[in-house]
């Protein structure tokens, strides 16, 4: 790994736990000094005690080296706060439902920053019967391409992966479908709203300024 606990990591997640430096160091059987010297940087606790420290903060050990701890006040799970996570490294793409931590090849992955769409990434929508085909007008060369596109609704994410030489576009049964994502790989992950009154028409839409204007129309009838 790239990544190992911080000096400031150790005090601030003793501190959240209203810990003195000796009350840590009795749980983990070393002495306060040993603790004083990992919070100035003056040394590191062994790979072997990164488990018994986690234990002691009451968190896991990717969020022990991270220094977030992970919370999920939605239990239930809900796919519209989905987050991608792609590895600058293998392009692998991981989908969490929620906050998570995450890495490959020992890289720790940030979720992708969502952008609206742009003149330079524009998505038209059309619905052909039960489904709706995406397609987006960019290249798809070896070096800038787009590499997936997901739909996403309250229960489900349907994702298709693409390659460079293809063909942008895909289809997804509609089911409620409320967001499509797209990922560019190099200006990164783009987002839009199925909007009632436009996407669910038999027709396409040509973004930006237009799609504005019909989605200003849209909420006006539609609410």
């Amino acid at each position: 790994m790239n990544q190992y606990i911080t000096g400031t990591a150790i005090r601030n997640w003793r501190e959240q736990k209203g810990m003195t430096q000796l009350q840590l160091a009795e749980i983990l059987k070393v002495s306060d000094k040993t603790i004083s010297k990992w919070e100035t940087g003056k040394g590191y606790p062994d790979i072997t005690l990164l488990e018994t420290i986690a234990d002691a903060f009451g968190v896991s050990v990717p969020e022990l080296i991270s220094g977030q701890q992970i919370k999920n006040a939605n239990v239930s799970a809900n796919m519209i706060r989905s987050k991608f996570y792609v590895c600058p490294v293998c392009g692998n793409v991981i989908h969490s439902m929620g906050e998570a931590v995450i890495h490959c090849h020992g890289i720790q992955l940030p979720p992708a920053e969502v952008e609206p769409t742009d003149e330079q990434h524009m998505v038209f929508i059309e619905r052909v019967e039960d489904e709706y085909f995406v397609s987006i007008d960019h290249e798809m060369t070896k070096t800038h391409y787009i590499s997936f596109i997901v739909a996403v609704s309250s229960d489900r994410c349907q994702m298709v992966k693409l390659y460079p030489e293809g063909a942008a576009q895909a289809r997804f049964q509609i089911n409620g479908v409320r967001k499509i994502y797209f990922y560019c790989n190099r200006d990164g992950l783009f987002c839009q709203d199925i909007v009632k009154g436009i996407d669910d028409k038999e027709s396409g839409y040509d973004g930006s300024k237009e799609r504005k204007e019909l989605e200003k129309a849209a909420t006006m009838l539609f609410g």
